[in-house]
Formats: structure tokens, C-alpha cells, sequence
């Protein structure tokens, strides 16, 4: 049995493998459809057209680009990551050509990539080769035999101010990863919400914080975090030793952040109690500054009228909330948010929320609550309104 149980795992195994080169070779042929692309056009959601860039400013970035992504695919078809992707985007239109600060993050991405790739046995990547232990059974064992298998690659932090581009970076090198390996894309606070559930689950447990970095690191040894930024000093106190254990497993971290490593939890409580985490951070990752002074927010949603400001716009909102939720009649309702709180809705009706400003964003309420309440209306497929 067990005999035939592993040949079924090998089996599919293959088939991912065989559709993520599938994947990479679409990509491949699709890029050689658009290198002929001359114009530097940013195209918007609308599919409005705004000339935004002059090439002769971005010439010599453009060139440096189109070299470094040659030297990736060049003498090997299969090569492929993310700057290889970001050059065939920019072919495409989809994105604003000559970013001389993405670039040299995307030189970092792919690096990282590249190690991964060559290290993806080492690193115990692939989810249909690796260790199926659970994370309480790991821990039992643990007790019995210590041991630590930190991954021979380093992880990557990458730092910047809002509207740099990190989180589109970060998605794009996290989608250009094989779909058979163990890999992990979250928010930094959803993630610590995700911690906190578990904790409170393994309640009892001689090291509760062992038994969930064994779980996480079983679901995924590449974890991406996005906005990593620790205010609250539960979390604090608890990041040294759960990312000591999950390093210790063999985890590998890539993370964006509007903050340098050490200025993290920067005038927090008890931050004497945070620094190891910061040096154990800067230890297995390799941290990189993304220097853009390009607001690409100010490119996008500010000229669609995302936000509405001044007293005279509140009916028009209160306009736009009644069309949505049509002859639903709306009252005030609650909704849970986390640990079994619940949040006040001032005006509801068929999953859509209604909120002043000042009851919204000028009360006493935490990270926790404002994904409890977002994550309960998109589970109805809807929205929240607030003036």
C-alpha cells in the first residue's frame, strides 16, 4: 500500500510540474508577441489611456532592463521569474516603463528566485515531496529529538514609502513560483490574527508558539507577508520566538514594509523585548531599500475620484448607498468582527455598510476589527460606504 500510495504522489507531482513549464512557456511565447511594443502608455481600469512618460527620460533604464532580463532567459528557454515578467508587462502596456528603483528591487526578486529554484530540494519546497508530519505530531517528536533545519536561503525584506510599488513587486515574484511548492501570500495582520486563533487552540500545550510555526511552516515554507508593521504589543512580544521557531523549520521570509528593520515598533512597549527579532530579521533576510520617490497611487485611483472630500459630498454617498441596496430596507445592524466581538453598523441592508467617518475612523478600534468587518462583507460579496 505504502508502495502504491507513493507512486500516486510522484505521479502528480509530475502533472504540476508538467503545468507550471506549460504556464512558464505561455508566458514565454507571449513575450516574444510583444516586444515590439513602442509606446509608454499607462492604461487605467476604465481602459482610459494617459500618456504619463517620455522615453528619451527613461531610455538608458529601459536598455538596462531589456540587458538584465536577456541575461535571465538568454541560454536557457526555461528560465523565467520576475523580471523577465516585469519586461513583458511593460512590452504589454500594463505597466509604466523605467522605474530605475523597481529595477534594482527586481534584480533582488530574481536572485531570489533563481536560489530558489537551484535550493528547492534543500528547501523542502515541493509540497508533494516534503515531510507530511503535522505541526503537533513535529512537536512531539521535537521533544525527543531537538532539531533545526534553518533554509540555506536567505529571505528578503524590502522597505519603501506608500505607493512605491511593493506589494505589486512582491505579488508579481510570488506568481511567477512553481504551483506545486509551499507557498504562503498574506497580509502581515491577517497573518497575526491566524496566530492568535492558533494559540488559543493549542491552549495547554507545554510551547503553543512551537506548535504553530509547525503548522505554518507544514502549509508553507516560502511566506510572504505584506505591510509588515507591528503596533500592537501583543504581537510584539510574541514575533522573536515564533519566528525563531520558524526559521528554525526552515522558513523562508519575504516581506514588504513601509518601515527599515530597525525602526519597527519604533517607541513601542517594552521594545527592549522586540530588538532580537530585529537582528534575527536582518540575520535571514537580506534587507533592500526601495528608494522610488514615484507615488504610483496618485497615477491611478486619486485621478478616478476614489475619494470624495468635502461636507456637500455626504448625500451624494448617502445617494450612492440607497442605489446599492435598492428596495432593501436599511437600520442599523452588527456585524462580528474578531474573537467573538461585534462591531455596530450605523445603516445596513443586504451585506452593505453604511458609516460616518467619525464612527469608522475615529473610535478606539484595531487592525483586528477592520478585517473582521471587511472580511464579512466580501464573504457577502459586497461593500462598505463611510462619509
Amino acid at each position: 500500500m505504502r508502495a502504491i500510495a507513493r507512486s500516486i504522489s510522484q505521479c502528480r507531482s509530475a502533472l504540476q510540474h508538467q503545468a507550471c513549464q506549460y504556464s512558464s512557456g505561455f508566458v514565454r511565447r507571449q513575450k516574444l508577441l510583444t516586444n515590439t511594443y513602442s509606446g509608454f502608455v499607462y492604461k487605467h481600469a476604465n481602459n482610459a489611456e494617459f500618456d504619463i512618460f517620455q522615453r528619451p527620460r527613461f531610455s538608458v533604464i529601459s536598455r538596462a532592463l531589456s540587458i538584465d532580463a536577456a541575461h535571465v532567459s538568454n541560454g536557457d528557454e526555461n528560465r523565467a521569474g520576475p523580471l523577465v515578467e516585469y519586461e513583458r508587462r511593460i512590452a504589454a502596456g500594463e505597466l509604466v516603463d523605467g522605474d530605475a528603483c523597481q529595477v534594482g528591487t527586481l534584480r533582488e526578486l530574481q536572485r531570489l528566485y533563481d536560489e530558489l529554484v537551484q535550493s528547492a530540494d534543500a528547501c523542502r519546497l515541493d509540497r508533494y515531496t516534503a515531510s507530511a508530519k503535522s505541526g503537533r505530531s513535529r512537536w512531539l517528536w521535537s521533544r525527543f529529538i531537538p532539531q533545526s533545519s534553518s533554509s540555506p536561503v536567505k529571505g528578503l525584506y524590502l522597505y519603501g514609502g506608500v505607493g512605491t510599488g511593493k506589494t505589486m513587486l512582491m505579488d508579481l515574484f510570488y506568481d511567477q513560483l512553481k504551483c506545486s511548492w509551499r507557498k504562503k501570500r498574506i497580509h502581515f495582520h491577517d497573518f497575526m490574527l491566524d496566530v492568535h486563533r492558533c494559540l488559543r487552540k493549542h491552549k495547554g500545550v507545554e510551547d503553543p508558539l512551537e506548535v504553530v510555526a509547525g503548522e505554518i511552516s507544514d502549509d508553507a515554507i516560502l511566506l510572504c507577508l505584506d505591510e509588515f508593521m507591528v503596533t500592537d504589543v501583543a504581537d510584539a512580544l510574541i514575533l522573536n520566538r515564533l519566528f525563531g521557531h520558524l526559521f528554525s523549520n526552515g522558513i523562508i521570509l519575504v516581506s514588504t514594509s513601509n518601515r527599515a528593520p530597525d525602526k519597527l515598533y519604533e517607541g513601542g512597549l517594552q521594545r527592549d523585548l522586540f530588538l532580537p527579532f530585529i537582528a534575527s530579521l536582518k540575520e535571514r533576510c537580506v534587507v533592500h531599500e526601495i528608494g522610488s520617490a514615484v507615488d504610483y497611487r496618485k497615477l491611478t485611483s486619486a485621478e478616478q475620484g476614489f475619494y470624495f472630500v468635502g461636507k456637500d459630498l455626504s448625500g451624494f454617498l448617502i445617494q450612492k448607498f440607497q442605489q446599492l441596496i435598492g428596495e432593501h430596507e436599511a437600520g442599523p445592524q452588527e456585524a462580528e468582527v474578531v474573537m467573538g466581538r461585534t462591531l455596530k453598523v450605523p445603516l445596513g441592508a443586504d451585506g452593505i455598510a453604511y458609516f460616518p467617518f467619525e464612527e469608522l475612523c475615529d473610535r478606539p478600534m484595531g487592525a483586528a476589527d477592520y478585517f473582521g468587518l471587511c472580511s464579512d462583507v466580501r464573504e457577502q460579496g459586497q461593500t462598505v460606504v463611510y462619509s
